[in-house]
C-alpha cells in the first residue's frame, strides 16, 4: 500500500513582531483536502510533529467565513474528526521515510513558529530529498525548508522552483505588518529557492523534479492531486 506521512506543526501560535502570540495552528483545508485525496487513492496516512504532540487546529479555518457557510464548516469540521491518523501522530525523530512513499507539510501559521528551527524536520526533509521520493509541502509549509540550511548557510533545496504563500497574500491576510518576517522573503534570501506566485489566492503548484509546492490553501487539493499522479 502507499503511504503518506503528513508532517504538522505542534505549535497552536504564531509570535508576531511585538510579541503577541497569534492563535494558530494547521489550517484544516489545507490538511483534510489533501487527506481525502490521498483517502480516495486509497493510500495509508501517518502523522508526525514535533515532539509527537497532537496537533491544533486553527479555529478560524474552521468557521463558515472560510468554508462557504455553516454548512461547510461543519462538512470540515466532521471530516477533521474523521482524521484520526492526523490526531494522533509520532514523533519526528522516529519516523523511517522506508516506511512511506511521500511527505506532505500542510501549512497555517503555526509552521511559521515551529518548523522553521525544527532540526529533527529539517534532517528529514533532506534525506527525503535524497531518497529521491516526493517531498510536498503548502501555503506556510515551506517554511520548514528553512531548517534545512546548513552552518556555512546552503540547504539541499537552493535553486529549486518552488512556491509557498506570496507577500501580497500576508498582506491580504492582515498580519504581514506584525510579522518578524515573511516566507516569501527569507525562501528567496536564505533558502535561495526560485520562488515562484500567482495571483493572491488563486490555485498555483510548482514541480521541480522530486519537490511539490502549492502556494496557498486553494493549492492544497490541486498539490495532493498531482502527488497522486506522481505516485501512480
Amino acid at each position: 500500500m502507499t503511504k503518506i506521512l503528513f508532517v504538522i506543526t505542534a505549535s497552536d501560535h504564531w509570535t508576531l513582531a511585538d510579541g503577541t502570540r497569534h492563535p494558530a495552528g494547521f489550517w484544516a483545508e489545507e490538511a483534510i483536502g489533501p487527506y481525502q485525496v490521498f483517502k480516495e487513492a486509497g493510500y495509508g496516512i501517518a502523522a508526525a510533529t514535533p515532539g509527537g504532540v497532537p496537533p491544533t487546529v486553527d479555529a478560524l479555518s474552521l468557521t463558515p467565513d472560510f468554508n462557504g457557510g455553516e454548512e461547510g464548516a461543519e462538512r470540515m469540521r466532521s471530516a477533521l474528526r474523521e482524521a484520526t491518523e492526523l490526531a494522533h501522530p509520532m514523533r519526528i525523530e522516529d519516523v523511517n521515510i522506508d516506511d512511506y512513499d511521500a511527505v506532505f507539510y500542510p501549512g497555517g501559521w503555526g509552521p511559521m513558529e515551529d518548523l522553521p528551527d525544527d532540526g529533527a524536520s529539517g534532517r528529514l526533509l533532506t534525506d527525503w530529498l535524497a531518497s529521491g521520493k516526493p517531498v510536498s509541502l503548502v501555503c506556510h509549509g515551506p517554511a520548514a525548508l528553512l531548517a534545512t540550511i546548513g552552518p556555512d548557510g546552503t540547504s539541499p533545496f537552493a535553486g529549486y522552483r518552488l512556491t509557498g504563500l506570496s507577500n501580497a497574500e500576508e498582506k491580504q491576510n492582515g498580519l504581514a505588518d506584525r510579522a518578524k518576517w515573511l516566507l516569501q522573503d527569507r525562501l528567496v534570501n536564505e533558502l535561495r529557492a526560485d520562488y515562484r506566485e500567482a495571483d493572491p489566492f488563486t490555485p498555483h503548484v510548482e514541480v521541480d523534479r522530486t519537490l511539490y509546492t502549492g502556494q496557498n490553501p486553494y493549492s492544497a487539493v490541486l498539490l495532493a492531486q498531482e502527488l497522486v499522479k506522481a505516485l501512480s
